[in-house]
């Protein structure tokens, strides 16, 4: 083993590059290609000898060994600092916009250089608000599911009427009054939101029972003896709870009709004359899988769903701090530890004459592998403390103590 690398060709008259098994971070003109990592690489070399003694006895590692260490190392801690990423802002990130990725991790598409692996994202509500916007819609207050209206007209001494066929005939055959749903329905089951048919507005009572005889309450003539048009002078809120009370009798009390719906079948009470209603509307919408998008607008469901579609690339090195880097030059040497000692496990002992000389190998690989499970849990102890929850929370306590301790300062008495 040679007892530093190099940033070109190396000792052997080999290229620096070709010892990097995967090249993250050193192909020419790629997105991660930094000369700061191959410094880095280089210097792990010198590290490794010391530590393992090569100043001492030779070390059975080559300089491509401790290349791929530094390299995986690297690429090790990307990994565990975006997984500790994803927990900060996968629920945030729910139905935000994924990407695509090479075989070395890094993105494709056409917004590869948001380095969303390095940003700090806005809080979003995610799946909460995913669950809001169908309770809204569920109560006909708004959301992102379509609501569609269809109408038929009734025939005389016939009560009951099969919604669902009505609105499937619509959707195939594509009429007028099925072209908002054409194709949309198949077999799949409609569920009925709202029933009615067109009753006077409050505002059309205005003029009362004497709207006839072109004369207004409080006006003149009889005009004068009709409620609908008596003004008092009320409180804003109170004219507004009459004219909600108003409209709602009008819809209620004043109707002929009421109705039952089983199954999707209408059954109207009386049964219709041949007078009225002629015409019957009903408002629906369509069961739909909750992975299909029906808005005709992008809801999200071809986004972000899980850690595994959130669109995090590799860490650049340039932007790994003395921390990580430190650690990366820990983990690399214990895994040179691990690869020396499968090198030296290979030969259980060493003739010698008239002895043997027994290798470490296993010694080293069960040391290599026990540094290597330390220095995770570290890293993954320490940013469990850092989570944007955590640090919430220490920020709570902070501004707690801070608080309770102003309380103990003295005041102090002005004169004057």
């Amino acid at each position: 083993m040679p007892s530093t690398g190099s940033l070109g060709t190396e000792a052997d008259g080999s290229e620096n590059t070709i010892h990097y098994p995967l090249g993250v971070y050193v192909k020419p003109g790629a997105d991660l290609f930094d000369t700061n990592f191959m410094t880095g690489a280089a210097d792990q070399v010198a590290y490794t000898f010391k530590k393992l003694g090569g100043d001492v006895l030779d070390v059975e590692l080559t300089v491509g060994n401790i290349y791929a260490a530094y390299e995986e190392a690297t690429l090790e801690y990307s990994y565990i600092v975006n997984l500790h990423q994803s927990k900060n802002i996968l629920h945030s990130s729910l139905g935000a916009t994924t990407g695509t990725f090479d075989s070395d991790g890094q993105r494709t598409d056409s917004k590869s250089s948001a380095n969303v692996e390095l940003k700090y994202p806005k809080f979003k509500f995610g799946y909460a608000k995913a669950v809001m916007d169908q309770t809204i819609s569920e109560v006909g207050l708004g959301g992102t599911t379509p609501v569609y209206s269809a109408s038929f007209n009734t025939t005389a001494s016939v009560q009951d009427y099969d919604l669902q066929q009505i609105v499937s005939s619509s959707a195939i055959d594509g009429t007028s009054l099925g072209a908002d749903y054409t194709g949309s329905v198949g077999d799949k089951r409609i569920i009925i939101r709202r029933v009615f048919y067109k009753t006077p507005h409050a505002m059309w009572r205005f003029y009362g029972y004497y709207g006839g005889m072109n004369a207004v309450g409080n006006l003149s003539t009889y005009g004068m003896y009709a409620d609908d048009s008596t003004y008092e002078v009320i409180p804003p809120w109170h004219n507004k709870a009459q004219a909600m009370a108003y409209e709602d009798a009008i819809y209620t009390r004043n109707s002929h009709y009421s109705y039952e719906i089983k199954n999707n079948n209408l059954r109207i009470f009386p049964m219709p004359s041949v007078v009225t209603p002629k015409k019957i509307f009903f408002e629906f919408t369509i069961e739909n899988d909750p992975w299909s998008d029906t808005s005709g607008k992008d809801s999200g469901t071809e986004g972000v769903n899980n850690m595994n579609t959130l669109p995090l690339a590799n860490v650049p090195y340039k932007n790994i701090n003395s921390i990580g880097k430190q650690w990366i030059r820990r983990f690399a040497l214990a895994l040179s530890k691990e690869t020396l000692g499968e090198i030296r496990s290979k030969f259980g002992a060493i003739p010698i004459p008239n002895n043997n000389v027994t290798l470490n190998g296993t010694a080293l690989i069960s040391q290599g592998r026990e540094e290597q499970k330390n220095l995770r849990d570290e890293l993954q102890k320490v940013l469990d403390e850092l989570t944007y929850q955590k640090m919430t929370e220490t920020q709570s306590a902070v501004a707690k103590s801070v608080q309770e301790m102003s309380r103990t300062y003295p005041y102090f008495i002005y004169t004057g």
